[in-house]
């Protein structure tokens, strides 16, 4: 379909689609099988300005939006997600200072995140603190004109290998959620180290760790916005990026789907190639409207995210709900359709189908993302008379 792109948009559609094809397909493999972080492909994307795409050019970027980083999120996607979501995760860690930090703050870290030289990670996430995001433990002590920090962040997107890290900690434990805070810490800070490189089901190239704070002190300007608001800038921030996750899905979507057809037209049975069945050309028939229809959803809500909406936190969670789900249908499917070949290593779907599951899981599991649909429709329809 044309969604009507103007050229700026195409121009990093394009480039996006370029770098995916050229530098990350010829590598994704063995990215996945050696659990390699994927420097050489950043690299690349960061040549080309594209870590910029959502940040304002006073700070170094190209003063685009949500939706021209979700193109870009996609194109790359659809070569692999493990590369995509190491360079995804740098904006998801950087839009809480980008949101709601100081003008210093801003002007000090913003521009090295839009040149690619150092990348940003999202710490929300404990052991005890997953779906439910209120039960964090991880504590920030005021102690004169810094903060000390004592805990640990699970499952860290970019954990030991991004510069620079935004984290949700409790400044107030007696007053539950609404006593976090959010900081920005810099990697090398005294009392602050991570745990091992996770092995994970799928995205193996890219990195995954704990963050452990141990007496670690932080100048108090280190505090993003004000004490008390740490909950308000994660989730502002998860309305935000939800949006790439549907376009990691969609473009995981296409590249699984491109696939099965172009084997389907080169396999044959009983003399004829596979997609003249109609078992085959319906199960791709299906896989294309589901594809079409996640797209469209995902172009739609991160344009309207792009015009700074009051209460986006449904849309968001439809834009990342239906469009996961649809991946992991797809990837399945297209494994299906490869059938023996499908299950082995040499071909691209078996990594696509385990690389689709973290998206029904990370940035909140689709249940919360039910949970947040539901509880949007209660509160609009309890004001309305029946």
């Amino acid at each position: 379909m044309d969604y009507f792109l103007n050229e700026d948009q195409k121009a990093i559609r394009d480039l996006a689609r370029k770098i995916a094809q050229e530098r990350v397909m010829p590598v994704r493999a063995e990215l996945d099988e050696k659990e390699e972080f994927p420097w050489g492909p950043l690299k690349y994307l960061a040549d080309v300005g594209l870590f910029g795409v959502y940040i304002p050019e006073e700070y170094g970027g190209l003063g685009y939006g949500s939706f021209e980083n979700c193109l870009a999120i996609e194109e790359i996607s659809r070569a692999c997600i493990g590369v995509s979501v190491s360079f995804a995760a740098s904006g998801l860690g950087s839009y809480p200072f980008l949101l709601f930090g100081s003008e210093e703050q801003k002007k000090k870290y913003l521009p090295d995140v839009a040149s690619g030289r150092k990348l940003a990670a999202f710490g929300l996430t404990e052991a005890g603190a997953g779906s439910d995001a209120g039960g964090i433990r991880t504590t920030a002590k005021r102690d004169g004109d810094a903060y000390i920090l004592n805990g640990t962040k699970q499952w860290i997107t970019n954990g030991g290998e991004a510069e620079l890290y935004s984290v949700i900690a409790l400044t107030d434990k007696a007053k539950g959620p609404r006593g976090a805070s959010a900081f920005l810490l810099e990697k090398g800070l005294p009392g602050f180290n991570f745990g091992k490189k996770e092995k994970k089901l799928g995205i193996r190239c890219s990195a995954t760790r704990e963050l452990v704070f141990e007496d670690c002190r932080v100048p108090k300007e280190s505090l993003i916005g004000r004490e008390g608001m740490g909950f308000i800038v994660a989730m502002r921030t998860l309305d935000k990026t939800r949006p790439g996750i549907g376009a990691q899905a969609v473009g995981l979507a296409q590249g699984a789907f491109e696939a099965a057809v172009e084997y389907a037209r080169e396999r044959h049975q009983f003399e004829k190639p596979i997609i003249s069945f109609q078992a085959v050309s319906h199960i791709l028939a299906d896989m294309a409207a589901e594809i079409e229809a996640a797209r469209a959803l995902v172009y739609a809500v991160a344009r309207w995210v792009d015009t700074n909406p009051k209460d986006i936190s449904r849309y968001s969670a439809i834009s990342k709900l239906f469009p996961t789900d649809v991946a992991m249908k797809v990837t399945v499917d297209a494994v299906q359709i490869f059938g023996g070949y499908g299950f082995m290593r040499d071909y691209p779907v078996e990594k696509m189908m385990r690389d689709a599951k973290i998206l029904q899981i990370y940035e909140g599991t689709n249940q919360i993302q039910r949970n947040v649909i539901g509880q949007s429709l209660i509160k609009e329809y309890a004001s309305k008379p029946h």
